[in-house]
């Protein structure tokens, strides 16, 4: 079979544009398409990666804010509650985006678009700077988690569905960890004396870097088209939202704790910025590195299966915080702390594991075979993460806002913790009832480990 060309398209979609692109022809992919998708991933990665620290840079902003602001525990979680809300809305459209303007086109805008909260954080973080104004340019921050969504469907693209576990899995690993990097680079700073502009100051240049090596090294692909159709398929199965609740559970715990981890500390412990900083890092961290062994485990053991044992870990780990709180034990507390990050991020691999499973399975239940069933997995499947995606962060509003409460109603985050562990019984609960309960009269038999190989592109 000859190789598709990959010349750029005609003149009027520019010279960056491909318009012939097929990863599935082997001779093709060795000649040509490997090569260009994975200097595609390599500047993706790049720009997701900052845009995960421009989203959760408030979570450590909110450290160097001290009494001299004139912010109360409640105020802070409030604003790091809202900068994860418009993180999880803008999901939606940035999803849809790569469609409309090209992967590498979109890729610029979005990087670029990361310096207008990152300036405006550092014109207007100083003492005497109102709530209402932090609140506001905190929103702007949102933007940054939008880039998870359109830099996931863009490499998606990129990618045969026998490499599309690797590619996905690496590129949400590498965003991921911009969360445990700006605390890192935090760190350094509070440790050196610095104040928040220097953060933010390291941040800017490094925004330029990002769209300028995409409009340098990347590409947009012809064919990729946005199909609305299976969008409102997606919107109408309940499979869709099942695993949306689930992954509420996962995601939204994983970046609800990357935001308030160190307010907790520094709130009920007393811990200063520098020490805690010394420790938000590692759950984080730990949790983006784990992830694609969540979904290697449920390809070795059904999705399904790892997701349930996965959120008794959860609920164990957050009995033990629970305890930890009441007895103000901070070792303990840290050390259950960081478990349920890597716990969180190990049910991040494993949940969207599930979902071509539970589409390959529905496919046949309709009666299609082959090519065409697996036509239909991929096209529901893809339809829906993008959604699952942006329904899950919202459960990181949740988190924030119960530590809120939490605070106001008690002083310390045990009341959170009590709500977390009964929500973690309800997903527990809900994967057992939907996807692990036998029911040969439904043939309801959904589980990631009857998945077709060929489907693993979703182990993210």
């Amino acid at each position: 079979m000859t190789a598709p060309s990959t010349a750029p398209a005609p003149p009027s979609r520019g010279g960056r544009w491909i318009q012939q692109w097929d990863p599935e022809d082997e001779t093709f992919w060795k000649e040509t398409g490997e090569k260009v998708a994975k200097r595609n991933l390599l500047f993706s990665v790049l720009s997701e990666h900052i845009g995960f620290s421009i989203w959760t840079m408030w979570s450590v902003l909110v450290l160097f804010m001290g009494p001299e602001y004139g912010l109360t525990p409640a105020d802070k979680f409030l604003l790091t509650s809202m900068v994860t809300l418009v993180g999880a809305v803008v999901r939606v459209p940035y999803t849809f985006a790569v469609a409309i303007f090209g992967g590498r086109n979109w890729t610029i805008i979005s990087a670029g678009l990361l310096l207008v909260p990152t300036v405006a954080a550092f014109a207007v973080i100083k003492p005497g700077t109102s709530f209402n104004t932090f609140l506001l340019v905190g929103l702007l921050a949102g933007i940054g988690g939008g880039n998870f969504a359109s830099s996931m469907t863009n490499i998606n693209a990129f990618f045969p569905l026998r490499k599309k576990g690797w590619a996905l899995g690496l590129n949400a690993g590498g965003g991921n960890i911009g969360v445990p990097v700006i605390q890192l680079v935090a760190l350094a700073i509070i440790g050196a004396s610095g104040g928040p502009r220097v953060l933010l100051g390291i941040y800017i240049p490094f925004i330029v870097v990002a769209a300028v090596l995409a409009a340098l090294f990347m590409n947009n692909i012809e064919n990729v088209k946005n199909d609305t159709g299976a969008a409102k398929d997606a919107v109408k199965d309940g499979h869709t939202w099942i695993m949306s609740f689930l992954y509420i559970g996962t995601f939204g715990s994983f970046i609800g704790y990357s935001f308030a981890f160190g307010q907790v500390l520094t709130n009920q412990f007393g811990r200063t910025p520098l020490e805690a900083a010394y420790v938000t890092f590692i759950g984080p961290l730990l949790g983006s590195l784990i992830r694609p062994v969540g979904g290697a485990l449920a390809d070795k053991y059904g999705g399904a299966k790892i997701t349930l044992y996965n959120y008794v870990g959860m609920g164990v780990a957050t009995a033990v915080l629970i305890v930890a709180s009441m007895q103000k034990s901070l070792g303990l507390f840290t050390v259950a702390f960081v478990v349920l990050f890597v716990l969180s991020g190990l049910g991040n691999g494993s949940t969207f594991k599930m979902i071509p499973g539970i589409f390959q399975t529905k496919a046949l239940a309709k009666g299609l075979e082959g090519e065409a069933a697996a036509a239909y997995g991929r096209r529901l499947s893809g339809a829906s993460m993008g959604l699952i995606g942006a329904v899950g962060a919202l459960g990181g509003v949740g988190i924030n806002l119960a530590f809120r409460q939490s605070f106001l109603s008690y002083g310390s985050g045990t009341g959170a913790f009590v709500a977390f562990l009964a929500f973690y019984a309800a997903c527990f609960v809900v994967t057992w009832a939907v996807y692990l309960r036998r029911s040969a009269a439904k043939g309801q038999a959904t589980t990631a480990s009857e998945a077709k190989p060929q489907l693993s592109y979703a182990e993210v």
